[in-house]
């Protein structure tokens, strides 16, 4: 490694070790019981909440996966999922964050969304909670291998050390301060990782404009690009279809005719903002606020932090294609997502960019923490505590816990091991799961009395189906209408399958009505 190599690695090792620290810190804490491990006891501030929610959802696809799709085809796809996005966060904290921080606390005081769901309808047999633990595992399982995807591009990226290597090396930071410091540690290091986000992204969409010339020629650069500049239209980048590498004449990439971008497109991208309903770490931050009403004023930190992030995003893939038109490392779909990366290492000081560059690395880890933690405690507190020992004690929960993350990290591990793999349609996959499984159900489980068990179980079942089915065989078979992003039939599947079900079926029990009418009349003592 040269001088400017190992100053950016010195950075990043101190980056690290604060999170360590924080791992530490909250190690005693945690291992208090499993609900300071699963939901920090409940006592989030406002601004942790709202800070830690963004960050654990975006993940690294904000800094790699969206700038990568801009750099790619241009402006459309990118604005309009990032417009969808910034809808979706909104409402979601608008509409269902209250009151799902009251209902948690009446339904036994959940600590878990397959608990919550399960304690909702007063279940015996525990078939919602089994379903709903099972389906986190599945789709936390692939979110976190788009984690690790981030990790051994960003590392391989940088040190030119083996991906596969860098992978894992990845893995291992996450899986340690993960097992260390549980919910809470997690909840304060991604708030720090929040803001080590935001200046990051920041800090490189202003250097890459200065150095481009200023807006305006950025701006003149991308109109030169038949539909890069476009909002209803999409640049066709021309692949040499031997390699997956962008071709280049005379100096410059080569781009077909312009690809029409109506508006089934733009309600695909919009799409994604009905994933928030049904995504679990951002639905188990409601859950841990110390106090319902503080939820207002994370809406705002929230809402502020989500827009700046997503447009600078999106600008940092428009301003790359300016500065580095035919960087071969670039020029393939997958290799565009490292458009960040470059744009830092070329840019910056190395100390600096190291530095930067732990804004990647804060993305991944504020993600995949969550993602793995959440899937183990659907594991450890849903299946096995829930279903298969009824009376293991807390020390036996969290011990579960613990090795249910090794485990998951491993099958991630084997998902990621494709280097050319494309963060933002993994991403992508995994938040339809997500979205269409949960999103419907959160929101009629809130909202409507009238659900019964039977409604929740097949909307959570066609939600998930229906995401495969599209994805698998309709989108690739058919195409044409086909082709919208599989959340959306999905999700409108799911709702019609919990109104059908529920409808055709008994009635909710006296006591779950009482419960709906007490929380929907804010009569719920806190924990």
């Amino acid at each position: 490694m040269n001088k400017d190599t190992i100053q950016i690695l010195i950075a990043m090792v101190v980056y690290m070790a604060a999170v360590i620290v924080i791992g530490v810190v909250y190690a005693k804490r945690a291992n208090k019981s499993s609900e300071e491990y699963f939901l920090g006891g409940r006592s989030l501030g406002p601004w942790v909440t709202a800070m830690s929610a963004e960050a654990s959802d975006m993940s690294g696809w904000l800094l790699m996966g969206l700038p990568g799709v801009a750099y790619w085809c241009g402006l459309a796809d990118a604005a309009w999922t990032a417009i969808g996005l910034a809808v979706g966060t909104y409402f979601n904290w608008l509409i269902v964050s209250k009151r799902l921080r009251r209902y948690s606390v009446r339904a036994n005081n959940s600590i878990t969304l397959p608990e919550f769901f399960s304690n909702r309808f007063r279940e015996n047999k525990k078939i919602i909670m089994t379903v709903s633990a099972v389906f986190i595992l599945v789709f936390f399982t692939v979110y976190a291998a788009s984690c690790f995807v981030t990790c051994g591009k960003l590392f391989s990226s940088l040190f030119g050390f083996d991906y596969k290597l860098m992978m894992l090396v990845g893995v291992a930071f996450v899986l340690l301060y993960t097992i260390l410091g549980g919910f809470l540690a997690e909840s304060v290091s991604d708030f720090m990782q929040s803001i080590v986000m935001i200046l990051a992204l920041t800090v490189i969409v202003v250097i890459g404009v200065v150095k481009a010339g200023g807006i305006g020629a950025v701006i003149d650069n991308a109109r030169e690009i038949p539909g890069f500049f476009e909002f209803f239209g999409l640049a066709t980048p021309v692949v040499d279809e031997a390699t997956g590498q962008q071709l280049v004449e005379a100096g410059k990439p080569v781009f077909g005719a312009v690809a029409d971008y109506g508006i089934l497109s733009v309600c695909s991208m919009m799409a994604w903002g009905l994933g928030y309903f049904g995504m679990p770490q951002v639905l188990l931050r409601f859950m841990a606020i110390r106090k319902e009403e503080e939820l207002t004023r994370s809406r705002r930190i929230a809402m502020i932090w989500v827009v700046i992030s997503l447009a600078v995003a999106v600008f940092i893939g428009i301003v790359g294609r300016q500065l580095f038109p035919t960087e071969a490392s670039l020029l393939s779909k997958s290799g565009a997502e490292n458009i960040f990366i470059t744009l830092a290492t070329s840019s910056l000081p190395a100390i600096l960019a190291g530095f930067v560059m732990a804004g990647i690395l804060a993305a991944t880890i504020s993600s995949s923490d969550s993602y793995l933690l959440i899937a183990a405690s659907a594991f450890a507190k849903n299946i096995f505590q829930g279903v298969i020992k009824k009376k293991a004690t807390d020390k036996q929960v969290m011990l579960v816990s613990r090795i249910t993350l090794l485990v998951l990290a491993a099958i991630g591990i084997v998902l990621a091991l494709d280097e050319k793999s494309i963060i933002f349609s993994i991403v992508s996959f995994a938040w339809a799961g997500f979205g269409a499984t949960f999103g419907p159900l959160m929101l009629f489980s809130l909202f409507w009395k009238r659900i019964n068990k039977v409604g929740a179980i097949a909307g959570m079942v066609s939600g998930a189906a229906m995401v495969f089915f599209w994805k698998l065989v309709l989108n690739p078979t058919f195409g044409g209408v086909f082709a919208i992003y599989e959340l959306l039939p999905a999700f409108i599947f799911s709702s019609i399958c919990i109104v059908v079900f529920s409808l055709l079926t008994k009635a909710p029990s006296k006591e779950i009505e009482e419960d709906f009418e007490a929380v929907k009349a804010g009569k719920v003592e806190e924990a």
